[in-house]
């Protein structure tokens, strides 16, 4: 019979202790599960018993997580540590790296960010120590970036390996710019995600830095990955349909940050690149613009061509036909005269 792993879970606010067996208690992996608010007492049930995985805030009484994490990283190397805290501060988080804290991730407040937690300790768990990113035991480099940019944080983290030494820059959650040797940008990403194992430390970001990356970091890693696959075979890439090649070539204009095509009428269809949640967007638009046409159709103001939509997060611009709606999201960096002059050379490419 597999014997069921077992993690330790310190904090000093027993409703969290209980909101975390209860979160990790659904893992299919059945985890053997033990609390404890005591600092003193976590490291007495670690000399007594066998454990996977701890699991640890960092501002508690008496004995810290400071405190706590230097034992144990000193007398049980092999054991996996995860921080679990409310401060969002790069310092507090390089210092736990620096000491050799396998993961440190925020508490997480939403649905999303509680799966990406989950899914974070099913990692570290499942993964066997072969390789990686010493700092994150196990964790590739895209690991580690979708880990910087899911938690939204500004960072500079610097990457050495037997191949050189190299940076990217990440700021709330958006990649900024890569460089490694003689290469930036793009062609430094590939470069270090090429990379199997090395050594990390998550830095402050610094002075400010010019864009010179501006694809959402999942569109960026999956052209990298393309990229490195069409460079290690000589077999040639699978086809692509037109529809998903245009909206992929969409991206590459500068602040772009998705690009999503929706067929209206009885079949609402899609495609996109980079949406998030392109299902509900494509209704929500659907429903839009049928309501638009129908105000200019009363005001006279002729057919309608587009729309401009500007959000806290992102600048939206809305591109309609008979039967077709193209939509472009954009990052707020841009000037609207820039936005405008891009919408242009998009509806060409559209149209033709």
């Amino acid at each position: 019979m597999a014997t069921r792993p077992r993690i330790l879970i310190l904090d000093d606010d027993p409703d969290i202790l209980d909101i975390y067996q209860e979160i990790l208690s659904r893992l299919p992996a059945q985890l053997d599960i033990k609390t404890t608010s005591s600092g003193q007492e976590a490291i007495a049930l670690l000399e007594n018993e066998p454990f996977a995985l701890l699991l640890t805030d960092l501002n508690m009484p008496q004995m810290d997580g400071f405190q706590v994490l230097a034992i144990v990283c000193r007398r049980f190397p092999s054991l996996r540590t995860v921080v679990m805290s409310g401060d969002t501060d790069a310092d507090l988080r390089a210092r736990c790296y620096r000491i050799g804290v396998d993961l440190y991730i925020e508490k997480p407040k939403t649905g999303r960010e509680i799966t990406f937690f989950v899914e974070c300790i099913e990692s570290l768990l499942e993964r066997e120590n072969q390789g990686g990113f010493r700092g994150v035991q196990s964790k590739t480099l895209l690991d580690i970036i979708q880990m910087e940019c899911l938690t939204q944080n500004t960072v500079m983290l610097k990457l050495t390996n037997v191949v050189g030494e190299g940076r990217i820059w990440i700021e709330k959650g958006r990649l900024v710019d890569a460089s490694v040797n003689d290469l930036n940008a793009k062609d430094a990403m590939v470069e270090m995600l090429r990379w199997k194992t090395g050594n990390f430390e998550v830095l402050p970001f610094g002075q400010p830095r010019p864009r010179t990356i501006f694809l959402n970091y999942e569109n960026l890693l999956m052209e990298s990955a393309q990229t490195m696959d069409e460079t290690t075979t000589d077999l040639p890439p699978p086809p692509k349909i037109e529809q998903e090649s245009l909206l992929a070539s969409f991206m590459k204009y500068p602040g772009v940050q998705f690009s999503l095509a929706v067929a209206t009428g009885a079949d609402l269809q899609y495609d996109h690149c980079g949406a998030d949640e392109p299902a509900a967007l494509s209704v929500w638009l659907d429903s839009a613009t049928s309501t638009f046409k129908t105000l200019g159709e009363k005001l006279g103001c002729g057919e309608m061509q587009s729309i401009e939509v500007i959000c806290p997060q992102r600048y939206i611009s809305l591109l309609s036909s008979d039967n077709e709606i193209l939509v472009i999201g954009f990052t707020r960096t841009l000037g609207v005269q820039q936005i405008q002059e891009t919408m242009k050379q998009v509806e060409i490419k559209w149209v033709s």
